[in-house]
């Protein structure tokens, strides 16, 4: 998804060879997958940094490709938003200091994207408090292809309006636009095929106390609504599913509904099987192994955990998880990281299929909603728990499962102390947020500066003042 495309529209005999060629591609990248000795190499880490544009006043400022000229950086793209843009950070191997490497590099991008916005700056949050219904035009989308053909291919599905309905909002808008309203901080890591139902496993189990730690996205439109309201925004903003597509249990952007018992492969080929394409670019030139329809159908099927390919240097597959919030700080992202990171490897260590899914389902859900004020479940554990209870409980867990991968016991203990300290003073960003709106007597503009001030400085949200 991050090259543009040469077109735009596309004809129904292109949208069926695409079909054709996503489930021959299947059967080679099963081969691929099967192949002694596949995807072998160190374990690496990298990520994804969504970021909001605003004026002087806090208001989004739709100028992205004007940034990324002035930047002249091939980390930074477009995001489907004008008012968004991304930064692809440098992957790097998980032993040693990786948080403190990735904060580094996180605060230096931020700082310098910030000073490229001529009259105003950048903001790492989930959803930006000042956007308005005016802001979701089809003007506001960015001036690339792709991002116009996958609206097309989306609305070629869904003929009905998107209709979002979030505690007290609804809304019926006409295009995926809604999309560009949440920003994420998605993480990688390099997973060998042996080991991936094991690790994704984990990781759908991890994301639920992580993300109740989490909360950046507590306001849409004026509203106070979940801790992350960004997740039930996402699945509904670019939900494919209308009359004729009721029986499809998950939508285009969903947790999932079961776990995965025997590899990456039951993911990809969920993928084909369940999802009609929406982006049918064709290439004529590619090698075999590069299989380039699956993985550009894989990447328009959003899964909150999601298996990638990559056929660069060899092969090798990743999990690319995407559930948690921009911001607010480099050290907040950084500590993010880590303690899903550990917790996801200390989980992998145990066999997860014969614990109930739908715990893991309704812990997500549950997190997303409430924060650290959820009640959860945890597997060999009676009843349910406060969040903030089982956060502080399961760090020691997740500091085996860094240590276990040749994090340095330094690194590790100043990223998870982070989460500790946020959790014990329950000042996630969400919880700041609505702190502040209040004390600024409902003025979404002051709130908006004075995040960007703090986050700025890369302290970490529990200290900000």
């Amino acid at each position: 998804m991050g090259r543009d495309l040469d077109k735009e529209r596309f004809t129904e005999a292109e949208y069926a060879r695409f079909a054709d060629r996503i489930h021959e591609q299947l059967g080679v990248l099963r081969e691929l997958l099967d192949t002694p000795g596949f995807g072998q190499g160190p374990t690496t880490i990298g990520a994804e940094l969504e970021l909001f544009l605003v004026d002087e006043e806090g208001r989004p400022l739709p100028r992205n490709s004007q940034v990324r000229e002035a930047l002249g950086d091939p980390r930074v793209v477009l995001e489907l938003g004008r008012f968004n843009i991304e930064v692809n950070l440098t992957p790097t191997p998980l032993a040693g200091r990786p948080f403190e490497t990735l904060s580094g590099e996180v605060q230096e991008t931020i700082a310098r994207v910030d000073a490229a916005v001529a009259d105003g700056g950048a903001v790492p949050i989930g959803i930006l408090p000042t956007l308005d219904t005016e802001d979701f035009t089809r003007g506001a989308m960015s001036d690339q292809n792709r991002y116009r053909a996958m609206s097309r291919g989306v609305r070629r599905l869904r003929l009905e309006p998107f209709l979002v309905k979030i505690e007290d909002l609804e809304l019926s808008v006409e295009d995926v636009i809604l999309e560009s309203a949440n920003t994420s901080w998605q993480v990688h890591v390099r997973t060998p095929p042996e080991r991936f139902a094991r690790m994704f496993n984990a990781a759908q189990l991890a994301i639920g106390p992580v993300l109740a730690a989490c909360g950046n996205s507590p306001f849409f439109l004026g509203r106070s609504l979940w801790e992350e309201t960004r997740i039930a925004l996402m699945e509904e903003a670019a939900d494919d599913r209308d009359v004729q597509r009721l029986e499809r249990r998950d939508g285009r952007v969903t947790f999932g509904s079961d776990w995965v018992y025997e590899g990456a492969h039951e993911l990809f080929e969920r993928y084909v099987k369940d999802y009609d394409p929406i982006l049918p670019d064709l290439t004529e030139d590619a090698r075999p192994h590069e299989v380039p329809e699956l993985r550009l159908h894989q990447g328009t099927i959003w899964q909150w955990n999601r298996p990638v390919y990559d056929p660069a240097d060899g092969g090798h597959l990743r999990i690319e998880m995407r559930a948690l919030p921009a911001g607010p700080s480099c050290a907040d992202m950084a500590a993010n990281t880590a303690f899903l990171l550990g917790l996801t490897l200390s989980q992998a260590e145990r066999d997860l299929t014969g614990y109930q899914f739908a715990q893991a389902y309704q812990n997500f859900y549950r997190a997303a909603m409430h924060g650290l004020d959820a009640k959860l479940a945890w597997p060999g554990r009676e009843g349910e728990f406060d969040a903030a209870e089982l956060v502080l409980s399961l760090l020691p867990e997740a500091r085996e499962g860094l240590l276990g991968a040749g994090v340095t016991p330094g690194d590790a203990d100043r990223a998870l102390g982070v989460i500790a300290q946020r959790t014990r003073t329950r000042r996630t960003g969400s919880v700041w947020q609505r702190e502040a709106l209040e004390r600024f007597g409902g003025d979404r503009g002051r709130l908006v500066r004075r995040y960007r001030e703090l986050a700025l400085t890369g302290s970490p949200v529990h200290l900000w003042k």
